[in-house]
């Protein structure tokens, strides 16, 4: 094993279709270089959600132990990203008097404390507050009002929630693996730490990561996060439409979509002959590329048309002028980009990795998008403090609070 010299982080994205395991090296200018990469076959999870705990764990361990011998470094914790349809995002708000003549830290928490007061259902938590912005007395736009006279403080902030029962599963499945959990993230911030520049943060964009099962939304527009949502749809429902509508085994069809898949019919190669092997001892059969699209196409449209009434739905889509971004292992569709231009009517790119180091040209596509960003989030904790660190009963923990406290109300 390599002596530590510089901070370590780890990252896990734990999708769907394959685990992901990053480790990175904090350079001194807040850098990370990526020092070990390790992914498996995700094997115990649905659409984000964990079905089987064994093999999820297995997953995890196997991804981790690669990422570790090609760091040559043990890695304790790390930052793990959590998705999945049970995710919800709301918009709240929050005001405060200001008692003192200027706002300091402590009315800072306390407006975001109160915003943080809705009403959740028991078996709900939140994994994340995410400040909008402030309005200090009649001033909107604030980003930081600290030090600001004012004699009235309100806060704009979205609230991620999850499930109590799916986040402890995540948690439990990386605790029995051997590892601790610094922080879960919500994976669609993380694909955008990870791929959006300084200017498309400020002016607006969309992050849209579609991975094996899910496909994850976020509208980022003046460096806040203004909505997320969750589709349960991904890109394991396209491979499913290939097996089907070709006669194909399921890994046959995903190695036919990644090899000469492609959403957009203009263009294919109207002359190419694909051969697709048969289920057992059945002949291979050939396909123009036609076929394949035709496949292809309509559900790849049918996902995008789903993530544009998301964002209509949301309010913000005339405040997004900086376009889409795409990330996920689907990212790396052929034509998928270009049919996301004819749906959304707007600039859309293919988002990878940015900023980084290290390892680069293994990590340097969409599908790693994610495990990047949660190394970035997890740099940011470090440079700012943690919070906390979750335990495989830390979200239970609270829920029985919260049930106690319930109860005790009603028989007050």
């Amino acid at each position: 094993m390599r002596r530590k010299t510089q901070p370590i982080v780890m990252g896990l994205d734990i999708g769907t279709t394959k685990v992901c395991a990053l480790i990175g090296e904090v350079q001194d200018d807040n850098q990370i270089d990526v020092i070990g990469v390790g992914i498996h076959p995700s094997r115990g999870l649905n659409k984000g959600v964990v079905v089987n705990i064994d093999s999820t764990v297995e997953s995890i361990r196997r991804a981790v132990n690669e990422a570790q011998l090609m760091a040559g470094v043990e890695v304790p914790s790390a930052y793990v990203g959590i998705a999945g349809g049970h995710i919800t995002g709301i918009n709240s708000t929050g005001i405060i008097a200001v008692r003192s003549q200027d706002i300091t830290l402590r009315e800072v928490n306390q407006v975001i404390e109160a915003a943080k007061a809705v009403a959740l259902p028991m078996d709900r938590e939140v994994i994340h507050v995410l400040p909008q912005e402030f309005i200090v007395d009649d001033q909107d736009g604030v980003m930081d009002p600290l030090g600001m006279s004012a004699v009235r403080l309100e806060a704009k902030v979205h609230i991620v929630t999850a499930a109590v029962t799916s986040a402890h599963n995540i948690v439990k499945c990386v605790n029995n693996a051997g590892l601790e959990v610094e922080d879960i993230i919500l994976e669609q911030l993380a694909s955008g730490a990870a791929t959006l520049t300084p200017e498309e943060r400020d002016y607006g964009a969309v992050i849209i990561d579609i991975g094996g099962g899910t496909t994850d939304i976020a509208l980022l527009a003046g460096d806040s996060v203004k909505h997320t949502a969750v589709l349960a749809v991904g890109g394991n429902h396209i491979t499913n439409d290939l097996a089907f509508g070709l006669g194909a085994p399921v890994p046959e069809a995903e190695r036919i979509k990644k090899a000469f898949g492609c959403a957009h019919a203009s263009l294919v190669d109207a002359y190419e002959m694909i051969e697709v092997r048969g289920a057992d001892e059945r002949p291979a059969q050939k396909y123009m590329s036609r076929d394949l699209c035709d496949i292809i196409e309509p559900r790849v449209e049918e996902m995008l048309h789903m993530a544009r009434r998301e964002i209509l739905q949301s309010g913000y889509a005339e405040r997004l002028p900086a376009g889409i971004v795409l990330t996920g292992g689907t990212a790396s569709l052929r034509g998928i980009v270009e049919l996301a231009e004819d749906i959304f009517g707007c600039a859309v790119r293919c988002g990878v990795p940015r900023d980084i180091g290290g390892l680069v040209g293994m990590v340097n596509t969409p599908m790693y998008a994610t495990g990047v960003g949660l190394l970035q989030c997890g740099v940011k904790q470090i440079h700012y403090g943690r919070f906390h660190k979750f335990n495989d009963d830390h979200l239970f923990a609270k829920l029985y609070h919260r049930m106690r406290d319930w109860f005790g109300e009603l028989l007050t």
